[in-house]
């Protein structure tokens, strides 16, 4: 037996025992050491993804050791997006588009729990300096680092050289911003309406402002992400990008209200989506936050997983400062 954090129904969850899952041909068990409370764990916390079927265990941002499987003893971070390795798109190299794919915490059992049952081909190995709350960042950072490399390509001029807009100062949004700098962007912004995200922001040295106090000049901005997903984030995105600009629309909060194609298609905006990342994303994300290249992580609070529940509750009430919180079994 082991114990889990149950989401049991909208706003609820509760820790279990339940049976240790078997392993099937080709995977592993890894012993959960860290794992990240996602956005869009709290979009099924709140019933919102018809996807994620209660009782069920959500979970997939999570770095551990392996216990039983091929890399037996290894300390491993884990791809959550399980693909077939067949379709048109993971012999493309996009994996994340996999025709196939199964996911972690979604229509499999997830990461918020003693152990998961993980197929091996998911498993990237740590480098030993590597702690396992930084490596659990491993998802939502090559989630960042796939928007950027998306959008980077469709520039007419240099990132680095680039004006940048960051809508939403959460995991995401504070990791494209620390990313942005890191790559030399230096006309960079993140607008937040949440003062507890701003603080934190600002504490990890980004420039942060809270939009309904400080408008963001329309038509000034070359590179827009919006990491929301609202409609009005989308509206403020596509005032605020320049003629030739493009959006990254990486959240995925609503799909509410009209898309005003009329000024994407007079300012010749490229407008995108990304969708999660590769395994190589992955893999270079691993070796970025081993170099400590995105500073300090003093943001990422840790909680226990028996303490899951108030976490979860904290975070959709904007009662904590903190941009991610990582349960430790």
């Amino acid at each position: 037996m082991m114990q889990a954090l149950f989401y049991t129904g909208p706003d609820r969850l509760e820790i279990r025992e339940t049976e240790v899952p078997a392993l099937g041909a080709g995977e592993s068990r890894v012993r959960i050491l860290a794992t990240g409370i996602c956005g869009s764990d709290l979009h099924a916390y709140h019933g919102h993804d018809p996807r994620r079927v209660p009782p069920m265990i959500l979970g997939h941002e999570a770095a551990g050791e392996v216990i039983e499987g091929a890399l037996a003893g290894k300390r491993v971070t884990m791809n959550p997006l399980v693909v077939c390795g067949r379709c048109d798109y993971c012999l493309e190299g996009r994996q994340n588009l996999c025709s196939n794919r199964t996911m972690l915490g979604m229509n499999r059992p997830g990461t918020f729990a003693e152990s998961v049952v993980v197929p091996d081909h998911c498993l990237i190995e740590l480098p030993e300096d590597l702690e396992p709350v930084a490596a659990a960042l491993t998802e939502p950072a090559a989630t960042a680092l796939h928007a950027i490399n998306r959008l980077e390509r469709s520039l007419a001029r240099p990132l680095a050289e680039a004006n940048a807009l960051v809508i939403g100062a959460g995991a995401v949004g504070l990791l494209v911003g620390l990313m942005l700098r890191q790559r030399g962007v230096r006309r960079l912004t993140l607008a937040d309406t949440n003062p507890l995200r701003r603080e934190t922001a600002e504490k990890a040295g980004l420039t942060v402002i809270d939009p309904r106090d400080t408008a963001v000049d329309a038509d000034s901005i070359e590179a827009v992400f919006d990491c929301v997903g609202a409609s009005a984030t989308r509206s403020m995105a596509i005032q605020a990008v320049r003629p030739g600009g493009a959006v990254m629309h990486l959240g995925l909060q609503d799909n509410d209200g009209p898309l005003d194609v009329r000024s994407l298609t007079l300012k010749e905006v490229t407008f995108l989506g990304a969708y999660t990342y590769t395994q190589n994303d992955l893999r270079a994300t691993v070796d970025l936050l081993a170099s400590k290249a995105l500073g300090s992580l003093e943001w990422v609070e840790i909680r226990q997983l028996a303490d899951g529940a108030d976490a979860f509750a904290d975070l959709a009430a904007g009662r904590t400062a903190a941009a991610k919180i990582v349960l430790t079994p």
